[in-house]
């Protein structure tokens, strides 16, 4: 891609828009950060865009297609780019091979982090230098400009696809598509429509949910090259051309373990993998799908399966994912609080519900809802509450499907005003509720910033306020 006679602007200067413009000031021939809240920002105000000359836009994941400067360098016929497509059109050549690095992809409403850092962790184990990259919090633009990266490990949101042209990666996976930012996108067909954006192109290995009738949809329909093999995921038995669970094992009958398609491969026992279980064996059923969806996408690479499968069996799930943060041990019983604030959606949050018994949990939930409702996750995952403490500013579209679909379920409303306290009365409403034997959980199906600064503020405040509430406790 060159650049030398270009004026590029950059949208926004988060991580990613400050990446752009580090990356571009050595090769466009003018680079303009636009920034409302920056103050080293060429420009505070789009508005203040000179469009005359420019000849490229580089936007940040904020800024929905609808944004006004988005619409105007459209209707001018000026590119509007993604970060993940400039590192893709800019990506140098890897130091051992002489070639780009490739790229493995993962997108979906739900498990995007974690599956992207179990590929990570394999393949560093193989001896790979294979950074998690992306939406994951590291720009994906420095590193397609690092020689020294074997592989790169992208986890993609469906507003950096969105934005997206040119990807053709080595192994792409969606992990499941619900209802999600859909103030954003418009609507759920044109979200799962920048999602499917993954599988094209896709050289080696597409990954798909083959539990979710939309993503098999999707990758039956998928413009892969030629060659590529499509693979799908399950917790049931798999059939023919899947990797699944049967007996305890997790087997391939897809052929990419080595077998032959159709044929049962053992590759482990689930129970082998610590972090795919609760204490007394429970399946958390959405790490176990991560879980498949990495091992797929690493046996499509030439490493050594056996030290793959030995990483991942060590692999622990990055911060506020389904982690237990205190606990409070009475007569032999243990009333436990678990941190999954990054089930900001409710597709994560009735997985993370699924892993807990019936009736056992008291679930802290609410927030931005980002035009998501509810309704189905109260009405089938209902049974595993005791009761539920509802956050947020955001709060009648829970509240809603509370009323309509699990009426005899307690709630505690916790008012919204006063930001600072939120977390502590909640945690002190739920773990009132909360008796021997039942799990505090935050998950909270919403977004964080009404109250919070992120998930991982918003989680670290639930870890403080659950050790501080074991604390008082258990010196009573």
């Amino acid at each position: 891609m060159d650049l030398n006679s270009s004026t590029v602007v950059v949208a926004g200067l988060g991580i990613s828009g400050q990446s752009m413009v580090d990356i571009l000031r050595d090769r466009a021939a003018r680079v303009i950060s636009v920034d409302e809240r920056k103050e080293d920002a060429d420009l505070r105000s789009f508005d203040d865009i000179v469009w005359d000359g420019v000849d490229l836009v580089c936007t940040s994941p904020v800024f929905t297609p609808r944004t006004p400067f988005i619409v105007e360098a459209r209707k001018r016929g000026i590119p509007v780019i993604s970060e993940v497509e400039l590192a893709w059109l800019l990506r140098v050549d890897n130091a051992r091979t002489g070639e780009p690095a490739p790229w493995i992809g993962i997108t979906g409403t739900n498990g995007k982090t974690s599956t992207t850092e179990m590929v990570s962790v394999m393949l560093t184990a193989c001896g790979l230098q294979a950074p998690a990259v992306g939406n994951i919090g590291k720009a994906v633009s420095r590193a397609a400009l690092d020689p020294a990266n074997d592989v790169l490990c992208v986890e993609l949101s469906s507003f950096q696809l969105h934005f997206t042209y040119s990807l053709a990666l080595a192994g792409a996976a969606i992990t499941n598509i619900g209802a999600d930012h859909l103030d954003w996108h418009g609507g759920l067909e044109r979200y799962a429509e920048d999602k499917s954006k993954v599988y094209d192109g896709a050289r080696r290995v597409i990954a798909y949910n083959a539990q979710d009738a939309r993503v098999t949809e999707l990758a039956s329909e998928a413009r892969a090259a030629e060659g590529c093999v499509h693979v799908g995921f399950t917790l049931a038995e798999p059939q023919a051309g899947q990797i699944g669970v049967r007996d305890g094992w997790i087997v391939d009958m897809s052929g990419i373990a080595g077998g032959e398609v159709g044929e049962e491969t053992r590759i482990a026992r689930v129970a082998d993998f610590a972090h795919l279980t609760e204490p007394d064996g429970t399946v958390y059923p959405h790490l176990l799908a991560d879980a498949l969806t990495a091992l797929i996408l690493v046996y499509a690479m030439d490493v050594d399966h056996a030290v793959a499968v030995k990483a991942l069996q060590g692999f622990k799930p990055g911060g506020h994912r389904i982690e237990e943060v205190a606990r409070l041990t009475t007569d032999g019983a243990t009333v436990r609080f678990v941190d999954d604030s990054k089930a900001t959606n409710a597709l994560a949050a009735q997985a993370s519900l699924r892993s807990f018994a019936p009736s056992s949990v008291v679930w802290i939930a609410g927030g931005l809802a980002k035009g998501g409702r509810f309704e189905e996750l109260v009405a089938q995952e209902h049974d595993r509450m005791k009761a539920a403490v509802i956050i947020g500013v955001d709060q009648e579209p829970m509240l809603e499907a509370f009323r309509t679909c699990a009426p005899d379920v307690p709630l505690t409303v916790i008012d919204p005003a006063g930001a600072g306290s939120v977390m502590r009365r909640a945690v002190d409403a739920a773990a009132a509720l909360a008796e021997p034997g039942d799990v505090v959980l935050l998950a909270p199906a919403c977004a964080s910033m009404d109250q919070f600064v992120s998930y991982a503020d918003r989680g670290d405040q639930f870890a403080s306020e659950s050790r501080r509430w074991v604390d008082e406790h258990a010196a009573a």
